[in-house]
């Protein structure tokens, strides 16, 4: 009997201690992480840095509320808008209340051009987080189950299909305010957008006067080598959410937005307790100022390249794996049969730590700090996982 509500299925491993890409539970067993906490801890378990950077900030302040200006939330939002090459930033707690806030500018954009009941156009197979708007905006029964009647105004065509969204704006484009994707669906088995279709997704907007948003949660802060995953492609948002990687552990999410999505909110329209607090800020610029000076962006391309090889290389002919797909350190592994066990049975036999999207995909999402002996180790440990299969 547990005190804990019944919303997870935690396998049987308790960690202690983390560091770089291991993990020690409490019995002292070690573990490789090839999943980094589902895309969070990019610059690896305790870096020193960023433990620093922590027992600092908790000495000196924790929490003053948005009531008084912050200087280190101002600090990171012009470092990421810089990199982003946006405009302005709002800071919260989680990738969810990132994906919140840009659908609320979605809905402030269509009010400013007399919209009165606007749609989103969102992605098949697509997930953006577990609030109401969010849950409503993603693709995910599962999910959805029990929590009828959603929020409306939402209309989702296939992932990866232009024509798909130019029979959209036939039908709807006066009603429709915005479009969200990720450029690489991370939940639903690392689905990657075609060669184009971010480009293609940013004239159509320009043309029919709606904001482009971007999911940025998973793919944002270097997993794909680059700094942003549109950047593949040389593409600018509208609104940009991130949150995952971006506090290292430490919550934390933003939305960047520019153009004029960065001036639909004013005083009291939008807000956030905790968000931009001095310590989740303090950490975030340090997140980026180890990125930068290790230059993880540029080892994530290096090192999500020869892992995706080597995997394609071994996983050729397998008769249980449909395909192996992925962006940076960002790398699914399809496979032919449901296999949702598969991470407990990596964790407890093979030591290393994946998950199992939508059922039937090992998605692999490793610290950006990954170096070749720990991508060998992981290519070694799924074939052995693998062959216990067959």
């Amino acid at each position: 009997m547990t005190a804990l509500m019944n919303n997870y299925q935690p396998l049987p491993i308790s960690f202690e201690r983390g560091a770089g890409c291991r993990l020690w539970d409490n019995e002292g067993r070690e573990y490789l992480d090839a999943l980094a906490g589902v895309a969070v801890t990019s610059v690896g378990h305790s870096h020193p840095r960023i433990v620093e950077a922590i027992r600092d900030q908790a000495g000196l302040l924790l929490h003053c509320s948005n009531l008084y200006r912050i200087d280190w939330q101002a600090r990171l939002a012009t470092r990421l808008t810089t990199l982003a090459a946006m405009d302005r930033a709002f800071f919260c707690n989680s990738g969810a209340e990132a994906n919140e806030a840009a659908l609320k500018l979605a809905r402030l954009h269509a009010t400013a051009k007399g919209i009165s009941q606007p749609l989103v156009v969102v992605m098949e197979n697509s997930f953006h987080g577990r609030t109401f708007a969010t849950l409503s905006a993603s693709d995910s029964p599962a999910c959805q189950a029990g929590f009828a009647p959603l929020v409306e105004g939402f209309i989702s065509v296939p992932f990866g299909d232009v024509l798909a969204l130019e029979a959209v704006a036939q039908r709807y484009g006066q009603r429709i305010a915005a479009v969200m994707v990720e450029p690489v669906q991370g939940e639903s088995g690392v689905q990657v957008a075609p060669g184009g279709y971010l480009k293609a997704l940013r004239e159509l907007c320009d043309a029919q006067q709606w904001l482009l948003m971007l999911d940025e949660i998973q793919t944002g802060l270097g997993r794909t080598g680059r700094w942003f995953a549109g950047q593949h492609e040389g593409v600018v948002p509208d609104v940009m959410t991130l949150a995952k990687a971006l506090g290292n552990g430490v919550p934390i999410g933003a939305c960047l937005a520019t153009g004029t999505a960065a001036s639909l909110f004013s005083p009291g329209s939008h807000g956030s307790t905790f968000g931009g607090n001095p310590l989740a800020c303090r950490v975030a610029c340090t997140v980026l100022d180890i990125m930068e000076q290790e230059n993880l962006v540029a080892n994530a391309e290096h090192q999500g390249s020869l892992l995706l090889d080597a995997l394609r290389g071994a996983l050729k002919g397998h008769p249980g794996v449909v395909a192996v797909r992925g962006h940076g350190l960002m790398i699914g592994i399809e496979l032919q049969q449901p296999a949702a066990h598969l991470a407990k049975l990596a964790a407890l036999e093979h030591g290393l730590l994946i998950n199992v999207a939508r059922g039937r995909t090992i998605r692999l999402l490793p610290p950006l700090t990954l170096g070749n002996e720990d991508r060998v180790a992981i290519v070694e440990r799924l074939l052995a996982l693998l062959a216990s299969m067959r």
